[in-house]
């Protein structure tokens, strides 16, 4: 064998790496020019084809610019390489690869750079998203344009493009009922309801879930309640009066503290649900309100009180060890289950519902309906009622006492709440009691937090007109 012959056969190996020294040793010793390896003309065929970098030819290459091509080479990524391998094993098993290949730039032998497959089916599916958008606009401009020149199959035409436009977006579509935000539309029980679902602009609304979610709420408090009448059932060294007091202490350490409403609720509701299974010595009555409210201000606060100001509140009355093992023995009787419904979480709701009534929101029912409900806290005889029957009863005291000229009730309040008149007439009138009895009443903190400038002094609103005549409309 001649040394041409032998020098090719070394070439061919794909084991051997022309290295810098190696491709100078050949080129002084006399040799003919190191030939290019195999590999380097299988991956010059999946180079990038806007590569800025201009491609020389075989013959008229030199030793650095050939290595100069092999490191960059060995810079592209592993699966251009795999890719190229699956290419290899698919064309052997049958035609199946090569319609994609040619859905993409034609097949090597044209001489054309191929591009990666992962490129081109990004490519192909921005492509279609392209096609699609464009197509949604030009059909919802032809509905617009037949709405406004008044054709009586618009509306049938609208609906039904509205449907294939979900359809192809994967958006559910809507019911009939739901409308533009503000406006009325009409339920199939002949009711007009103002939709307040319909804006998704604000994602932390939840539009397209808060009904699900209020429903779940629904059935969340009814499993959550606790017992109305553990006091007389199973409490002996504690009355409802002391109760009172600790809720009404807490009122006034939440202010304090500025706390999120959300903890002052859910404080109120892990103390019942703790009393309504467990006996309790009036001696740790306020250790188990102070641990409740450490654990409320830790699930709903964003910067929670420490536990030694919880500790100082009480003038050092319970010790940071005492504490630590009521937020235990509170925990694991609860079994973690923190997240509950509440009345603040359905008054939300409820007063998205009753703003609909006015053009512009109205804060002076806001702060009235806050005010009515919270004044419920220290008050034993309101546990017989669902948190949902006060969020509600109180939108409706507070609409009355507003506004005496038109119906505290109406259609959309009643969809969004599920309540009639008739189920909220013993609450409300149960919340008028509560809020002319500001004489005789121990329980003040609610009364003075909510006479305070910041909330309107909405507390110091008297009732103008008699409560029945609210039920006659």
């Amino acid at each position: 064998m001649n040394k041409e012959n032998i020098m090719a056969t070394n070439s061919e190996q794909p084991n051997v790496r022309i290295t810098r020294a190696r491709a100078k040793s050949l080129g002084t010793s006399g040799g003919l020019p190191p030939l290019k390896p195999p590999m380097i003309k299988d991956l010059k065929k999946v180079s990038q084809p806007d590569s800025k970098r201009a491609v020389t030819d075989g013959n008229n290459a030199s030793v650095g610019d050939t290595d100069t091509a092999c490191l960059q080479h060995k810079k592209r990524a592993v699966l251009q390489d795999v890719t190229n391998v699956c290419r290899k094993k698919s064309n052997t098993k049958g035609d199946g690869f090569q319609s994609s290949n040619q859905a993409g730039n034609g097949v090597e032998g044209r001489g054309t750079k191929p591009v990666p497959t992962v490129v081109m089916n990004s490519q192909i599916q921005q492509d279609k998203k392209a096609t699609v958008t464009k197509e949604s606009a030009q059909e919802v401009q032809k509905i617009d344009s037949l709405a406004v020149q008044g054709h009586g199959s618009a509306h049938l035409m609208a609906a039904k493009q509205a449907s294939t436009m979900q359809a192809q977006s994967g958006r559910p579509a809507g019911k009939s009922e739901v409308g533009q935000h503000g406006q009325k539309v009409e339920l199939s029980d002949g009711l007009h309801v103002a939709d307040i679902d319909s804006n998704h602009k604000d994602p932390q609304m939840c539009g397209i879930y808060a009904p699900s979610i209020y429903e779940y709420q629904r059935v969340r408090e009814l499993q959550q309640r606790p017992s109305s009448n553990y006091m007389e059932m199973l409490q002996r060294d504690i009355s409802h009066v002391m109760r009172g007091i600790l809720m009404d202490w807490l009122v006034e350490v939440a202010d304090e503290y500025t706390l999120v409403p959300d903890t002052l609720y859910l404080t109120v509701n892990l103390i019942d649900r703790f009393l309504s299974k467990h006996y309790i010595e009036k001696q740790r009555l306020q250790l188990l309100g102070i641990t409740c409210m450490l654990i409320s201000s830790k699930y709903e606060e964003i910067c929670a009180p420490s536990l030694e100001e919880f500790c100082f509140i009480t003038d050092n009355t319970y010790k940071r060890d005492e504490v630590l093992r009521m937020e235990s023995q509170v925990l694991n009787f609860l079994d973690f289950q923190l997240s509950t419904p509440t009345t603040k979480k359905f008054l939300r709701r409820f007063l998205q519902a009753a703003q609909t009534c006015y053009k512009a929101p109205s804060i002076e029912l806001e702060f009235l309906a806050n005010y009515l409900a919270e004044l419920t806290l220290p008050e034993y005889g309101f546990l017989k009622f669902l948190p949902s029957l006060i969020a509600a009863s109180a939108v409706f005291l507070a609409r009355w006492m507003l506004d005496q000229s038109n119906q505290p009730w109406n259609p959309t309040l009643e969809h969004y709440t599920n309540y009639k008149v008739s189920d909220l007439k013993p609450v409300v009138f149960g919340l008028q009691v509560l809020h002319l009895n500001t004489i005789d009443s121990p329980l003040k903190a609610v009364r003075e937090k909510y006479k305070q400038p910041k909330f309107k002094g909405v507390a110091s609103l008297s009732l103008p007109a008699p409560l029945d005549s609210a039920f006659q409309f």
